[in-house]
């Protein structure tokens, strides 16, 4: 197999881990009455923490034989592999909206990526890591606020997301530069960076887990599976001295993919929206004739208890309804 298949195949299998632990924690979020970020005494939620770090690696393991033009839009296929798989493994079906939306994100997305050229790349400055650390701290700190703040709880679930989403992109731009300045003379180096992109990674993955509690899969997934990417290409070109191909033209289909991206992220919001109302979470509602199920008769007043003859150890009542379904 050639470096480029491999990479392919590997780019993937990533994306499917991503999914499959995505799927995890939306069935942990529905059914652990545990906390929301942090359910440790769940065993899924640590299955899915192991299908995000095979995720993470096969990713690694894709740029390491294959273009960041070809792995990063491939990732983009996270969430069209979830929908499916979630109908085959689960038994959640989405409708043609959330499909509909599925594939605009990840097409926006794939575009997108695919315009972005790092072939220009530079590295952070120690001040310009700290400096990025501190905005996106602010940043998450807003969405968390902003979260808790919006009263529906698909907003609020997509609000956290795209907090994830923030945490994941800058975890994702600060191990590309300890990367780059890793050496194995000085393996320690650079333990603070280490431990920055650590914290920024752990809070994604708690603030992933929250979102998928009133939201069902495919809004959250798709929004960290887009803000993820989006966030650590707006750092890499605005710090790292990348760029997009073709110029203008680039930049002007760059700015179209985004909006695509953007309204098919509004499709799955709105789909869950739709549905949230019948959610399993929802508190079942008394069936009525808007339903298209016919009144049933109704037990009233008026019960006659009649007395027992005999002496027995057990209690006997004799009951007799004299109004039955309104029937005298």
């Amino acid at each position: 197999m050639s470096p480029l298949m491999l990479s392919v195949a590997l780019a993937l299998a990533s994306a499917v881990a991503y999914a499959a632990a995505a799927i995890v924690q939306e069935r942990v979020a529905t059914s652990a009455a545990g906390p929301r970020y942090a359910p440790l005494r769940s065993p899924g939620w640590w299955v899915s923490v192991v299908l995000n770090g095979v995720g993470a690696t096969l990713h690694v393991a894709a740029l390491a034989y294959g273009p960041l033009s070809l792995v990063q839009p491939l990732g983009a296929l996270t969430i069209v592999f979830a929908l499916p798989m979630a109908a085959l493994f689960v038994g959640r079906r989405a409708g043609r909206r959330a499909w509909r939306g599925a594939l605009m994100a990840t097409a926006g997305l794939a575009g997108l990526l695919s315009l972005t050229s790092g072939a220009e790349a530079g590295s952070l400055a120690d001040g310009e890591r700290w400096l990025l650390a501190g905005a996106t701290f602010g940043a998450v700190v807003v969405l968390f606020t902003a979260a808790h703040l919006v009263g529906r709880s698909v907003l609020r679930s997509v609000v956290l997301a795209a907090a994830a989403g923030v945490s994941f992109g800058i975890a994702s731009v600060l191990t590309k530069a300890v990367a780059e300045e890793w050496t194995p003379r000085a393996p320690l180096a650079e333990w603070t960076g280490l431990l920055v992109l650590s914290v920024f990674a752990v809070a994604g993955l708690l603030l992933s887990q929250a979102s998928y509690r009133g939201a069902g899969l495919a809004a959250p997934l798709a929004t960290v599976t887009v803000v993820n990417p989006v966030v650590a290409a707006a750092v890499g070109l605005t710090l790292f001295g990348e760029s997009f191909r073709y110029g203008t033209a680039g930049t002007v289909a760059a700015l179209i993919c985004g909006t695509v991206a953007a309204a098919g992220l509004v499709q799955l919001t709105l789909d869950r929206m739709a549905v949230a109302p019948e959610s399993p979470s929802s508190a079942p509602e008394r069936p009525s004739a808007s339903d298209g199920d016919a009144p049933r008769p109704e037990i009233r007043q008026g019960v006659d208890v009649g007395a027992v003859s005999g002496s027995r150890p057990d209690l006997e009542v004799e009951v007799r309804s004299r109004a039955v379904a309104g029937r005298p």
